[in-house]
């Protein structure tokens, strides 16, 4: 979602000017990034996103402006077996960016609306394009979601580590007192405000919500503590509490609890296992739902 914000800043700041996008509609075998990978061009090569390791991204930059001086897009197709090691194939769409699409894309998402982004697989004269109830055959789909909110409840050194790894990754961070009233299923809370009776208050007006994450930071006994209190108040849990908040990867320090939190709540939101990749039999790579390759439509 960093990538996606970066783009929309980089059009933001380029508005009417001529851009290409590319898009990594395809992939067969290992890649390091999968369909739905992007990048924006200008006519004088600055570009932002990214569609690899780095490996050919001077070579779809070339294309972007060939593109961009032809107005006619190109599929590349590279062989990464070959030329990288990497054991695989990819095809990137280089198309002019529709800005109509771009000011529609900014806008839902400032909104937090999702939004299904359609491209056509060899491209065609509307280009990427926001996708309608059903999506043209041959085309590619994918669902662009609002950035992940993370709300952290207090204040203290745990909260500001907390802030500082959320931006890296491009989260959008907020600091409250108190269990916010502004939710939604892109929104992740932690409470750390090392007050028994405030954490209570918190944990109260969280848990009966649909939050897919609730973090309390603290111990194991600490936590029974309080949900004992908390329990005793009657309410009805449904948000997924994860108490003590964090995994388990050797951490004391508040930057680095702030790294196992943060890391949860990514395995939470983007489908992980959080085992090492070293021992996994899947494919390294989640097979995400926002991710359609349309046949014939797209429901």
């Amino acid at each position: 979602m960093r990538e996606v914000r970066e783009i929309l800043r980089f059009w933001e700041a380029r508005r009417g000017q001529p851009l290409a996008l590319a898009t990594l509609v395809a992939a067969q075998g290992s890649s390091y990034r999968r369909p739905g990978a992007r990048m924006v061009v200008d006519s004088a090569g600055a570009a932002v996103g990214g569609v690899s390791a780095g490996c050919i991204e001077e070579e779809v930059i070339a294309c972007a402006q060939e593109v961009l001086h032809a107005g006619v897009p190109q599929l590349m197709t590279f062989d990464t077996r070959l030329r990288f090691g990497c054991h695989g194939t990819i095809q990137i769409l280089v198309e002019v960016v529709a800005h109509e699409m771009m000011t529609e894309l900014s806008d839902r998402l400032a909104q937090r609306q999702s939004c299904r982004l359609e491209t056509a697989a060899h491209g065609d004269a509307r280009g990427t394009r926001i996708a309608a109830f059903e999506a043209d055959e041959g085309s590619f789909v994918q669902t662009i979601e609002p950035v992940l909110r993370l709300i952290l409840v207090g204040d203290s050194a745990d909260t500001v580590a907390l802030h500082a790894q959320a931006a890296l990754l491009g989260w959008e961070v907020w600091h409250v007192d108190a269990a916010p009233d502004v939710i939604d299923d892109r929104t992740a809370v932690v409470v750390a405000t090392h007050n028994f009776g405030r954490d209570c208050a918190a944990l109260r007006d969280l848990l009966p919500t649909a939050l897919r994450y609730v973090g309390l930071v603290g111990s194991r006994r600490r936590r029974d503590d309080i949900l004992f209190d908390v329990m005793g108040s009657g309410i009805t849990t449904r948000a997924g509490l994860f108490a003590p908040a964090g995994l388990h990867i050797g951490a004391d320090s508040p930057e680095e609890i702030a790294l196992s939190i943060v890391t949860e709540i990514q395995c939470v939101f983007g489908g992980g296992t959080a085992e090492p990749l070293r021992h996994r039999r899947a494919p390294i790579h989640q097979p995400g739902p926002e991710l359609l390759p349309c046949t014939a439509s797209a429901a």
